[in-house]
């Protein structure tokens, strides 16, 4: 075990290693660190970032113009069954009181 210890240290010392402070860094920042790999083109900016935020922003837009049309048909219909509710509401009352003034004459 010693004369491996030995060996390594022998070898060690045969390379040069010259560390001034602050040259490293933070120790455990970097690229290797896992975390905040890469990233996407559309975070580093330039042209090909700004062309995919441009289809993204279509691509939403486009989305959201098709749910609000599809929204807008649906509160559409609801509109229209609340008011044959209504209709129907109203008829039953007058039904209703057509009976209680039948009665109330008899």
């Amino acid at each position: 075990m010693s004369l491996l210890r030995n060996v390594l240290a022998v070898q060690l010392s045969r390379v040069p290693v010259r560390l001034m402070s602050g040259q490293l860094g933070d120790l455990g920042s970097g690229a290797g660190k896992g975390g905040g790999g890469g990233g996407s083109i559309r975070s580093a900016g330039g042209s090909f970032g700004k062309l995919e935020a441009a289809n993204e922003e279509e691509y939403f837009y486009k989305q959201q113009r098709e749910q609000l049309k599809q929204l807008k048909g649906e509160l559409h219909g609801e509109i229209i069954f609340h008011e044959e509710q209504i209709q129907r509401h109203q008829e039953a009352i007058e039904r209703h009181k057509k009976r209680v003034s039948d009665i109330e004459h008899k």
